[in-house]
């Protein structure tokens, strides 16, 4: 997988080089059909890394945020999953948490990833089975703090206090951008990200590959590993926690998923 990496750390560097220069001269921003905001960020970006799926990997499927979803996808044993800008609101509020995320997914299991921070210029990386890097140095994340984890929450849940019984143990951050948080985690810069709101394959796919390849453990809100390049390409939350992190963690946050969706479905149950 050296020539696919090699490939896509390439282009994702010409991609962030790109999206500085539209954040220097200023860009549009338009609305999607699902009244979700998109940026010519967004679409130079999707550009750039489809272009090198084009003329490098030709055979491989691609599925990325803003590109038609092609069902021929799902018929190839290598996809290219991308999120062009993950965290599109932070890019437009100029917050340098919006990130460049792109994964080679392999019968289902991501096998070469990236995310690119380029506000930071930090470059996260990993092959299957060949450890997690930073800006081609190998990363090792240092040793876990014994209480008071960090944990960074969709903004959502953070602003209504979905997680308010977490926080009593725990610090609990918004995360604007959830490839940004999963490589951090996958750094051992903060201990975890967990929501149980819906996330899209390609929010996940590369910082899925980034957890493990650091000795992290990651699921979705159910416990339940990810399975890429699926018909309707989308989970329900994530559980992601730092190789460094108290051994519990995982289960606590399960346990709070748990009792977090059990009370939902009592109110959607009663008349």
């Amino acid at each position: 997988m050296e020539r696919e990496l090699a490939t896509l750390v390439e282009s994702i560097r010409n991609a962030g080089t790109k999206v500085r220069e539209l954040v220097g001269v200023g860009f549009e921003v338009q609305t999607k059909s699902d009244h979700s905001p998109v940026t010519t960020v967004d679409h130079a970006v999707n550009r750039i890394l489809h272009e090198m799926q084009r003329q490098e990997f030709p055979q491989d499927g691609w599925l990325s945020e803003e590109s038609p979803d092609d069902p021929a996808r799902l018929t190839n044993r290598r996809v290219w999953i991308v999120d062009p800008i993950d965290g599109t609101k932070a890019l437009m509020n100029r917050m340098p948490e919006f990130c460049i995320s792109a994964a080679l997914i392999e019968r289902g299991a991501p096998v070469v990833a990236a995310i690119l921070n380029p506000s930071t210029d930090e470059l996260f990386t990993a092959v299957r089975g060949g450890g997690l890097f930073m800006n081609g140095t190998r990363v090792t994340p240092s040793p876990a703090h014994a209480f008071d984890p960090v944990i960074m929450v969709n903004a959502w849940e953070f602003r209504i206090g979905r997680w308010s019984t977490l926080a009593e143990t725990a610090r609990c951050r918004p995360m604007y951008s959830i490839a940004n948080a999963l490589a951090l985690v996958a750094a051992g810069r903060v201990q975890a990200a967990f929501t149980i709101e819906p996330e899209n394959e390609w929010d996940l796919a590369a910082g899925v590959l980034l957890i493990e390849e650091s000795g992290g453990a990651i699921s979705d809100a159910e416990g339940k590993p990810f399975s890429f390049n699926q018909p309707i390409p989308r989970f329900r939350g994530v559980i992601a926690v730092a190789a460094t992190a108290d051994k519990s963690l995982h289960a606590n946050l399960q346990t709070h998923a748990n009792r977090v969706s059990s009370k939902s479905e009592r109110k959607r149950a009663a008349p």
